[in-house]
């Protein structure tokens, strides 16, 4: 899941940012308006964590500017507010969720997992191909009832690539979907990290690379009720 933060105190911004790559999200940060509407136009986020008072663009004016854009982003507004008429106003403008400060870690977690499921198409509790199943939600993969240890990068990528139901993913869209703006375009992390994944896959290798174009799944495509099925 790639998540956005805007939030001009810069310690709070940090420290979301640390606990929801704890959880696997790749996370942007941006600390004001004007950097946040930079950075929504050029790269789709799953979930945007808004800040209403922003300097620069107001967080109410880039809400307005996500929500017309068409994209599935989904918007999460923070504020310090936590009334009941600044809650029907934040989401009144678009937003699809609204946190008042302070609030718990697990609760944001939460409510950005929640989310991050209505930003894309749906897609069944339990990922499956051949014998690997995934499962999101426990952050668990098994391959023939055994559990794999992976990373949470690796993890990510699996994800993906069972997400896309068969259908080729580049690098550069892995690179955009598990990784942030810091991960450097050019190096070989995507390849190396496919590389330990088959590793602990084991084999049959069910990871395909498709040369010029990406990475493929064949068969990953099976229902919640194959795979419960499986067990």
């Amino acid at each position: 899941m790639r998540v956005l933060v805007v939030e001009d105190e810069a310690p709070l911004a940090e420290a979301i940012a640390r606990g929801l790559r704890r959880e696997g999200m790749a996370v942007d940060l941006a600390f004001d308006g004007d950097e946040g509407h930079e950075k929504v136009s050029v790269t789709r986020y799953d979930v945007v964590i808004l800040d209403r008072d922003l300097p620069g663009m107001p967080g109410d004016e880039l809400c307005g500017e996500i929500v017309t854009s068409g994209e599935l982003t989904r918007v999460l507004m923070l504020t310090a507010s936590g009334s009941v008429s600044d809650r029907v106003e934040g989401l009144s403008l678009g937003a699809d969720d609204y946190l008042a400060k302070p609030f718990a870690f697990p609760e944001l977690v939460a409510r950005v997992r929640a989310l991050g499921r209505r930003a894309t198409p749906a897609t069944p509790p339990v990922l499956v191909a051949d014998d690997v199943e995934l499962d999101p939600a426990k952050r668990t993969v098994h391959r023939a009832g055994r559990p794999v240890e992976l990373t949470r990068k690796e993890f990510g990528v699996l994800e993906v690539l069972l997400s896309a139901k068969g259908a080729v993913v580049s690098s550069e869209e892995l690179l955009e979907r598990v990784w942030d703006e810091n991960a450097d375009p050019f190096t070989t992390t995507v390849r190396v990290t496919v590389m330990t994944l088959r590793k602990k896959l084991g084999e049959p290798g069910i990871i395909e690379t498709v040369v010029g174009s990406g990475y493929r799944v064949p068969g990953a495509d099976s229902s919640a009720e194959s795979a419960s099925l499986s067990r």
